[in-house]
């Protein structure tokens, strides 16, 4: 993959920045093998290469800035910091100067998270969207929830966008009400319970249990009534694996496009930068969130979810200057 045309065989990766001319072929019991692009069966080269429908308004043409706005007092990075409403609308307010959508979430889903109960959530959330929206604000805002009345409560206040951690897995109300909203929806992987993902996680072949996984999830909300073209996916790092899982993820996260759907990249601050980087405050790992970020951009991620929205959005207005000789 390469964020340049390579020759006359070079194919645009779904509509966007990046192009391909060859495939990087993985099956489960077998070694990874590449092929020229045009041998790639029709169904499977249109998921590649098909344009993104547009998510909550916005065209993926381009790479997306997600700004993170947790309203909770236990968030690894920013926990207490937005818990009133607001500091969280002066925050939000900020962000948007930078960010293509703001998504602001009520309960913390850090490893060892403690459930938050519904009408907490909801009061943690839904006046601070609605004081957004009451303000003029008119960037998508999504809701980070995997409940359904929050999710509910969200709406009504002003959001557009369902940012589901679980994938719908964890209320069984949440399938119905995105089907009945009609909204755009965000299709996490994790596994287990925020309090228990890292327990020990395991996969067979994490890259294509993952694929496999969404592919599932996917299925699932279609089935609810939910319409593909509202979809994105997100491999979820950080969430139920360890550091080798996420680097594994990382290195190929091209492989999501072929779920033909767009794809977020949430890895903002996480341990593992820290870990690595040698910065064990979560504050502090800007620098290699943001080389994560433009690791991701380059493999044709459209959306990234960060922290730092300023500081991402200058990033990577000097990739597109330095890898397109565009400024802008």
């Amino acid at each position: 993959m390469t964020d340049q045309a390579c020759g006359s065989h070079s194919i645009a990766l779904a509509g966007g920045w990046c192009w391909f001319s060859h495939i990087e072929v993985l099956e489960r019991g077998r070694s990874a093998y590449v092929v020229p692009a045009a041998e790639l069966g029709a169904p499977n080269l249109e998921a590649l290469c098909l344009p993104r429908a547009t998510f909550g308004g916005l065209s993926l043409d381009v790479p997306r800035v997600m700004g993170i706005l947790n309203v909770t007092p236990d968030s690894f990075s920013d926990g207490g910091l937005f818990l009133k409403a607001d500091a969280a609308v002066m925050a939000a307010r900020r962000m948007a100067a930078g960010a293509d959508i703001l998504d602001v979430g009520g309960e913390s889903t850090r490893p060892g998270a403690v459930f938050v109960d519904e009408s907490e959530e909801i009061a943690r959330t839904a006046p601070v969207i609605e004081a957004l929206r009451e303000g003029g604000l008119e960037v998508p805002i999504s809701i980070d929830t995997r409940k359904a009345d929050v999710a509910r409560a969200a709406f009504a206040a002003g959001a557009s966008i369902l940012n589901d951690v679980t994938a719908l897995q964890y209320d069984p109300g949440m399938a119905a009400f995105s089907a009945q909203q009609g909204c755009p929806v965000i299709l996490m992987h994790s596994i287990a319970d925020p309090g228990t993902m890292q327990d020990d996680p395991r996969y067979e072949n994490v890259l294509l249990d993952v694929y496999d996984a969404l592919a599932t999830r996917i299925d699932a909300a279609v089935a609810a009534g939910i319409d593909r073209s509202r979809l994105a996916i997100d491999p979820g790092i950080g969430f139920g694996k360890t550091l080798e899982h996420n680097l594994v993820l990382l290195n190929r996260l091209s492989l999501f496009h072929g779920l033909g759907l767009p794809v977020l990249l949430g890895a903002s601050r996480k341990r593992f930068i820290g870990t690595i980087g040698a910065e064990a405050e979560a504050a502090k790992r800007m620098p290699g969130s943001l080389a994560v970020a433009l690791h991701g951009v380059a493999q044709g991620i459209q959306m990234i979810r960060v922290h730092d929205v300023a500081e991402t959005r200058q990033a990577l207005s000097l990739w597109q200057a330095v890898t397109k000789g565009v400024a802008g």
